[in-house]
């Protein structure tokens, strides 16, 4: 059995990953912070596609529950084959009006995180010579979007160079990067979605599927749907100047700062 760990798991597209991953029968170890929805997440799992699932509580805003996910990625009895950096969250409010704790907990969870799991989990990995990393960004990546946009720039950015330095390891890394998914994110950010057009919404579902299949293609980045490849191609040719102005707009509509 091979075993995938995802941080974020309980919810969105974290509960996607398990989902798909414990039907196609990997063994599951389950991060995040509500212990609860962690056990019944895990049982319901284990009851319906018959694979273990392990509990993993910790909280990637602070040292001591990175230091616990590193320590399991780091088992070499008990190796993690898959890593799913999914953990993440949104501020509400335009710069300045987000309080300094909350930006810093952000760049903690977005960026410190995926690093230390990243390297936890590569290491192994490149000693068995195989394995495979996928690093949940965002679209906003590609636009200027404040520290949550600025984040997962570096997510992107990160992960396209360490998968360039794994190359031939037989370890493959990916940043996924989704537009909006129906998930908890915004609602537990405090963002209201009535303004978001239809379209624009994915299923996690789908979305997991997708980034799957380019995982296995060797993808170093995943934009997983055509509506969202058209829309970076367009944000490529807008001048950045504009694009600034455009993103700020929308971003206060839609999006997280």
């Amino acid at each position: 059995m091979t075993t995938a760990l995802i941080t974020g798991a309980t919810a969105g597209i974290g509960a996607a990953f398990a989902r798909r991953l414990a039907a196609d029968g990997y063994d599951l170890v389950l991060v995040a912070r509500d212990t609860e929805r962690l056990r019944e997440q895990a049982t319901e799992l284990h009851d319906r596609h018959g694979i273990e699932a392990e509990v993993l509580r910790a909280d990637l805003s602070d040292d001591k529950g990175i230091g616990a996910v590193e320590e399991r990625l780091g088992d070499r009895r008990r190796p993690v084959d898959l890593l799913v950096n999914n953990a993440g969250f949104g501020n509400k409010g335009r710069y300045l009006d987000v309080p300094m704790a909350d930006e810093l907990a952000m760049l903690k969870v977005h960026c410190e995180a995926v690093l230390r799991l990243t390297s936890a989990a590569a290491a192994g990995m490149k000693e068995r010579g195989r394995g495979g990393i996928v690093n949940v960004a965002s679209v906003a990546a590609f636009v200027p979007r404040g520290t949550y946009g600025a984040s997962k720039a570096w997510v992107v950015q990160f992960s396209q160079g360490a998968a360039k330095d794994l190359a031939g390891s037989g370890v493959r890394l990916m940043a996924l990067c989704p537009g909006f998914v129906r998930t908890e994110f915004h609602q537990r950010a405090g963002m209201g979605t009535g303004s978001i057009p239809g379209w624009m919404w994915l299923d996690a579902d789908k979305l997991v599927s997708a980034a799957l299949a380019d995982l296995a293609r060797g993808k170093s980045v995943s934009v997983p749907d055509p509506r969202y490849k058209v829309l970076m191609g367009a944000v490529k040719l807008t001048p950045r100047s504009l694009l600034g102005g455009l993103t700020s707009r929308t971003g206060r509509k839609y999006g997280p700062q």
